[in-house]
């Protein structure tokens, strides 16, 4: 018999550092999961992602055990890594903080792909440079 799912939770934890300490245990305490058993296996899990944040979906069943998907990283934080920028433009689209090269576009939207509504790597493309432009990164031609 399958387990009735209680509640999904999504967050966004950076790879394997996650703690019983807010943000986490504020979120998962209530619903009852173990914590030390959780940030155990996502710790390991993310391990060879050190630094990247990476958006986490937990599926919480009544029986208070857990499975989580670990989804690849949010397409700005790619873009800010691969230009070493601390943040996005304030005004978006008006003032220029960088230029992505076509072969950074395409390595970022590779990254993606799974987690994308795309088929392909150019389409995916064109949603990551739709993200870039947003922030105040030029795309070079």
């Amino acid at each position: 018999m399958a387990k009735d799912i209680m509640k999904v939770i999504k967050i966004q934890i950076e790879a394997g550092k996650a703690t019983p300490a807010p943000p986490v245990g504020t979120i998962l305490g209530p619903v009852g999961v173990n914590l030390q058993e959780f940030c155990t296996k996502y710790n390991d899990a993310t391990r060879d992602k050190m630094g990247d944040v990476l958006p986490v979906e937990i599926t919480v069943y009544d029986d208070r055990s857990f499975d989580f998907v670990i989804k690849t990283p949010p397409t700005s934080f790619l873009i800010k890594k691969v230009l070493g920028i601390k943040k996005g433009s304030t005004k978006g689209i008006n003032e220029v903080v960088g230029k992505l090269s076509q072969s950074q576009l395409k390595q970022i939207a590779e990254t993606k792909l799974p987690d994308l509504n795309a088929y392909t790597v150019e389409d995916a493309m064109k949603i990551v440079a739709g993200t870039a432009k947003n922030m105040g990164v030029e795309i070079e031609d």
